[in-house]
């Protein structure tokens, strides 16, 4: 068998392969033994008849039909022989047989491509932060607050704190209802951000009995539809927020937080523990982009795709159904993700290069100190989970990217960068 390797690129391979029809015919005469139960000839059992007599009949049909398997497993023999560390699905380009002297194909395959490391140490970096203020923290409170309101049904709504209930009929574009698309109860919170404001303009002050007409143009996503309704007010409520008060904490943390200023101090010290978590993912975040901008190499394909099937499998468990959407486009989906896609494929395979090139492993301490950390928490005996932990790779890739992450902030000089900073920015333009 002969073994011809092309270079497209530095990712992009072919092989080519010819095989003589002696080198076939071991191949060949396996295929026989393997349709031979399936064929049936006059005059003998099925699956009985004589080796000579099925390879005069059918032997063409069925070498041909064995072209395909037969290109894999010759495929796969190359691969082995030459060494090719082939990455994703191989692709059959073309197929060239003729019976009795040769079987010769192209198969196109990817490979990881090599990577020159540049700087990864010592970089200097900007990273957008957030510094938590006194005022998220009462927004915090008056979001528990609401979370455990009252309603009261008054004549008129006086202000945003307020609930209108109305029946809403569809109408067409001359105004006539349009029939079986009438909703009982539709309830409007008026200080919902989400609620769009030619709702919110004509329900304000809204009282029992009015009825409003409603027509605006509703964007969504890349496109807009009309909406024409009318809304006849059944009902209108207030609001009622509990006082802040050592019992509505008890309530709200089931007895676990006494008073106000216990209360707040817990709230304060979650917030900022969240805030803490999510600037380190920013400086990650800045670190990892720089690291990317002083690398240039190409993705393979199949990388970039592996990254967008994992997509779309997370699609698929956030359904109820476990199924896709019936009309999803699985194209259209490649294309407007695929940037994400590629971005995430080269940092996957720069942090291979880094990680060998610093030679970190996980030994045994690391996993034990780690279990001795995880047992109490997880209520589980500490020998159990370090048996566990030896034979989880997910576990050793964690802490493999936990000693990356800690060496490439520690290394690192990040100047933040204040998010109200970089909002006013995009305010003005």
């Amino acid at each position: 068998m002969d073994v011809t390797l092309v270079s497209i690129s530095d990712v992009s391979k072919e092989v080519e392969i010819h095989a003589t029809s002696e080198e076939l015919k071991p191949h060949f005469d396996k295929a026989y033994q393997e349709y031979r139960p399936k064929i049936e000839i006059k005059g003998f059992r099925k699956g009985k008849a004589p080796l000579d007599m099925i390879k005069k009949l059918y032997g063409e049909l069925i070498e041909n039909e064995y072209l395909d398997k037969l290109a894999s497993e010759l495929y796969r023999q190359a691969v082995q022989e030459k060494d090719l560390k082939p990455i994703g699905e191989p692709t059959l380009v073309d197929l060239d047989y003729k019976r009795g002297e040769h079987f010769r194909f192209k198969i196109k395959y990817e490979v990881r491509p090599s990577i020159a490391l540049q700087q990864y140490k010592g970089l200097s970096v900007k990273a957008v932060v957030h510094r938590l203020e006194d005022a998220e923290v009462e927004e915090e409170i008056d979001r528990l607050r609401k979370g455990n309101s009252t309603l009261e049904e008054v004549e008129k709504a006086t202000d945003d704190e307020h609930v209108v209930t109305a029946e809403m009929q569809e109408l067409d574009d001359s105004g006539i209802p349009i029939i079986g698309k009438k909703t009982e109860n539709a309830r409007f919170y008026l200080a919902d951000p989400q609620l769009e404001k030619p709702f919110k303009d004509a329900l304000t002050e809204a009282a029992k009995g009015n009825e409003h007409t409603i027509r605006f143009e509703h964007q969504h996503g890349d496109h807009s539809h009309k909406v024409n309704v009318k809304l006849n007010v059944t009902n209108v409520q207030k609001v009622i927020l509990p006082e802040l008060n050592d019992e509505l904490v008890k309530k709200v943390t089931k007895d676990k937080i006494a008073n106000v200023d216990e209360f707040r101090k817990s709230l304060r010290e979650d917030l900022d523990s969240y805030w803490k978590e999510k600037n380190r993912r920013s400086h990650i975040n800045a670190i990892i982009a720089e690291i990317i901008r002083l690398h240039e190499f190409e993705v393979p394909e199949s990388l970039v795709r592996s990254v967008i099937e994992g997509l779309v499998e997370e699609i698929k468990n956030q359904s109820q159904n476990k199924q896709l959407p019936q009309n999803f486009d699985f194209e259209k989906f490649y294309q407007e993700n695929r940037e994400y896609a590629l971005y995430q494929s080269r940092w996957a395979l720069l942090r291979e290069e880094i990680v060998k090139a610093e030679n970190f492993e996980v030994d045994e301490p690391t996993l034990v100190a780690l279990a001795e950390r995880e047992a109490p928490k997880i209520g589980i005996d500490k020998e159990r989970l370090i048996t566990y932990y030896k034979s989880s790779e997910q576990v050793k890739d964690r802490l493999v990217s936990d000693k990356l992450i800690d060496l490439l902030i520690s290394s690192s000089t990040i100047e933040d960068v204040d998010d109200t900073t970089v909002q006013d920015s995009l305010l003005k333009g």
